[in-house]
């Protein structure tokens, strides 16, 4: 019998599930799929998508959540992660991370208004002036809210600030 040699691949890792159990499907198969099973258990849905990203050693590590809200029952997610070496200002990383949301929103809001399933882009860009990711806040609000997407910023915006926050650095 042949053994199997691993083939690592570079680049940005596959979407996965909070437990770290990688989604096989395309992410807009493995989204719908859930939306349905929700959907057939009686269960209403919301969803969040957020970015956060961490600077260490010069790399930047992006991650990327879609967080699935059942009304009145907890939730779950799929998350994803990717590192850049490209050096970002503060207000450039602010934005990226807004594009990566809104990037994976508009490939997913179809189904979205399908199955009549809320969805809010939530930034990790703090609202009071006194900090620094505050410059990037009117830029990102223009950006999110000019592609038709209810948006959200700190301290109300937990996909970004809790959720993905968790799964970079």
């Amino acid at each position: 019998m042949e053994s199997a040699i691993p083939v690592i691949t570079p680049g940005p890792r596959p979407w996965r599930r909070f437990n770290g159990e990688p989604i096989d499907l395309p992410i807009r198969d493995a989204v719908e799929d859930a939306i349905r099973r929700e959907a057939a258990s009686g269960t209403r849905l919301k969803v969040c998508i957020g970015t956060d990203s961490q600077v260490r050693a010069g790399d930047t590590e992006f991650a990327t959540v879609i967080v699935f809200l059942r009304e009145g029952r907890g939730g779950f997610m799929f998350l994803h992660t990717e590192k850049s070496t490209v050096p970002y200002s503060l207000r450039e990383r602010m934005l990226v991370e807004v594009s990566k949301s809104i990037e994976i929103a508009y490939e997913l809001c179809g189904l979205f208004t399908e199955y009549d399933v809320a969805m809010e882009v939530h930034a990790d860009i703090n609202t009071h002036p006194n900090f620094r990711s505050n410059e990037a806040l009117r830029e990102a609000t223009g950006y999110i809210l000019g592609m038709g997407f209810a948006f959200k910023a700190k301290p109300e915006a937990f996909a970004s600030s809790c959720c993905a926050d968790k799964f970079v650095g």
